[in-house]
């Protein structure tokens, strides 16, 4: 199967989780306007109904993701992972998906502690590279540190998937020496799988600059029409630039059409956040899989190469000690 057809026949697990992400980012947006309108309303308090509605917003986003579309991603990645070592998927992906993300990981407490621990790994070993350009001293050594360490951060979120498809891949190893399995493959392998980095940057960007860009345009258009609200907003803070002195950032936040477009940036950001991890992300995913796996299956890790993390992560070391 070639990397399209893939990522076309699992994109049934992205629009389930886009759908349950979006309804909760509407229910945040519902719940801050609302707080705000209504508090300012009731007793000229609407940033108090503001902080209070954004607070109640992000626990629902927190439960949606956490609980619900972890399950899409997770029955994702298994999927992407059959068909790039069996090359072949069964009739009815999202059900084979789901059932397997339940097997493999009985709870959600498990797949979360799983996923701790695999970043955990990753990026204790990517420190050791930040480590790198601090060593060239000076602002061009922060610099450089800077730069690895953003970069380490995005490859440490593809290696997880990676890594989380090698545990359904290992299906007859517990799922603690299966990621041990995983964090080797990358430490042996990272040259092989440093040849997908152009296309995760690259690709990245490009979204950003479209996705992010479009939408940016589109709710500044729509702020636009509703300048009362930002108004009010903005002498909220001005009333707070009052009371507590005034830091830069509040004063500039006492423009409404600073204001608007800060909030049309964000709001731009959080739906390219979200289409860019359903839609673009796992067709790149679907490349650097297809990689690791390779890797791992012509190299599968023994016992023996345990040893080569062990002197690098601690957390390597102790996720050994409960039993591989």
């Amino acid at each position: 199967m070639t990397n399209k057809e893939i990522y076309t026949k699992t994109l049934t697990f992205s629009l389930h989780r886009v759908l349950f992400e979006v309804l909760a980012w509407l229910a945040l947006v519902a719940l801050t306007v609302g707080g705000f309108l209504l508090l300012d309303k009731i007793g000229d308090k609407g940033l108090i109904g503001l902080l209070i509605g954004l607070v109640l917003g992000i626990v629902v986003v927190v439960v949606a993701t956490r609980f619900i579309s972890y399950t899409y991603k997770a029955g994702q990645i298994a999927m992407m992972t059959r068909a790039v070592t069996e090359d072949s998927l069964p009739e009815d992906v999202l059900g084979e998906g789901k059932a397997i993300v339940k097997e493999r990981f009985a709870t959600v407490a498990l797949y979360f502690a799983a996923t701790r621990i695999i970043s955990g790994i990753f990026r204790q070993l990517g420190r050791g590279l930040t480590a790198l350009g601090k060593s060239v001293g000076g602002d061009t050594g922060n610099q450089v540190a800077s730069a690895i360490d953003t970069a380490i951060q995005v490859v440490v979120n593809y290696l997880c998937d990676c890594c989380l498809g090698w545990i359904f891949f290992r299906k007859d190893q517990t799922a603690v020496k299966a990621t041990c399995e995983g964090a080797v493959l990358f430490f042996k392998h990272g040259k092989t799988l440093a040849k997908n980095l152009g296309r995760v940057f690259g690709m990245g960007l490009a979204s950003l600059a479209i996705i992010g860009g479009v939408f940016f345009g589109i709710f500044y258009v729509i702020f636009s029409a509703m300048p009362q609200i930002f108004t009010a907003l903005a002498a909220e803070f001005g009333e707070l630039a009052v009371e507590e002195g005034g830091s830069a950032t509040v004063e500039a936040l006492k423009d409404p059409r600073t204001l608007m477009l800060i909030c049309a940036g964000l709001a731009g950001l959080i739906l390219w956040n979200i289409l860019h991890s359903v839609f673009v992300r796992p067709f790149v995913l679907v490349g650097v899989l297809r990689n690791y796996m390779a890797s791992g299956v012509n190299d599968i890790p023994t016992e023996a190469s345990f040893a080569l993390l062990d002197s690098k992560s601690d957390k390597f070391r102790k996720l050994r000690a409960q039993g591989v």
